[in-house]
């Protein structure tokens, strides 16, 4: 029974080049979700300065920071993705064997896709809106809204091209189904 358990996912090497350009532009997200995680821990610890040791305003921080770790969530969707690191429960799948378990599999990363497509149309219209309504935040920097809501339709639109990215892997037998080898 000690067989069964899944081994860490580490990305394969794929000669596929939509695979391998995707892969490459899900690590600049991720690496880019990092920054925006950065940055926002480093203004958390600048406005607590401002705030506490010199008495003064916040008046941006707080805004930026709420932005930036929305942002940094979405826009590390795909990099999470490739890494397999979503939360996952693979009862079935370890329950599963051969064709049973790759069935599943494309029938997950389908699903997945589908409803990450809608969140994508959706996040797009919405970003869309904003921008040629010109809603700005009700504060007093009244940030133009479009800037944030930006991260919808890139963050969901990366992760549709990474999960057709692992469907075409898994279609090439390049990447095996949930990570497990195929028995």
């Amino acid at each position: 029974m000690a067989n069964h358990a899944p081994r860490p996912h580490t990305t394969p090497k794929s000669s596929n080049v939509f695979v391998t350009v995707v892969q490459s532009i899900s690590s600049v997200a991720g690496w880019s979700a990092a920054a925006m995680i950065f940055a926002a821990v480093f203004l958390t610890c600048q406005m607590i300065f401002v705030r506490f040791v010199l008495n003064g305003s916040t008046v941006w921080q707080t805004e930026a920071v709420v932005f930036l770790v929305i942002a940094a969530t979405l826009i590390g969707l795909p990099f999470v993705q490739q890494q397999g690191g979503h939360v996952n429960v693979d009862l079935i799948p370890l329950a599963l064997r051969g064709r049973a378990r790759f069935a599943l599999a494309i029938l997950t990363l389908s699903l997945s896709a589908a409803i990450t497509a809608v969140m994508a149309f959706y996040g797009y219209e919405h970003w869309h809106l904003a921008y040629t309504k010109g809603w700005t935040t009700d504060t007093v920097t009244a940030v133009p809204l479009w800037i944030p809501y930006l991260s919808l339709p890139i963050g969901f639109g990366l992760l549709l091209l990474q999960l057709a990215s692992d469907l075409v892997a898994l279609l090439t037998k390049s990447k095996p189904p949930f990570g497990l080898e195929v028995s």
